[in-house]
């Protein structure tokens, strides 16, 4: 006969996606440390605002049910992709127009080290 648990479940589906219960935290943010290459301690000393039980059973979360995380995140970071291009499009012509604004009055030295700046990295890409 299988154990019945009385625990309150740590890591809840909301609409939302998976989220550490009585937080905004999602499993999503934790997966984006992970694909970073983070070591188990500096993801821990991103999420001050939880406990270590939290922690512990979001990172138990994520190991048990990785196929089931692995393919939500991927949607997740598909969708976040296809709004970023989409405002990006939507916004281009107030861009342009913001980028051809003279720099405010009494900030013109630092303006051109911004566009300097700017230059630089751009000509390495």
């Amino acid at each position: 006969m299988a154990s019945v648990s009385n625990q309150p479940k740590k890591v809840i589906r909301t609409e939302r996606g998976l989220v550490i219960a009585g937080t905004r935290i999602t499993v999503y943010q934790f997966m984006d440390y992970i694909y970073g290459g983070y070591a188990r301690s500096l993801i821990r000393q991103h999420f001050p605002q939880i406990t270590d039980e939290q922690f512990e059973a979001v990172m138990s979360y994520i190991e048990t049910n990785r196929a089931e995380v692995e393919t939500e995140y991927q949607m997740v970071v598909k969708n976040d992709e296809e709004i970023r291009q989409y405002w990006e499009k939507q916004n281009r012509e107030c861009f342009a127009q913001i980028a051809k604004l003279p720099p405010p009055p009494g900030q013109e030295t630092a303006w051109a080290k911004l566009q300097a700046a700017k230059a630089r990295l751009e000509s390495k890409s």
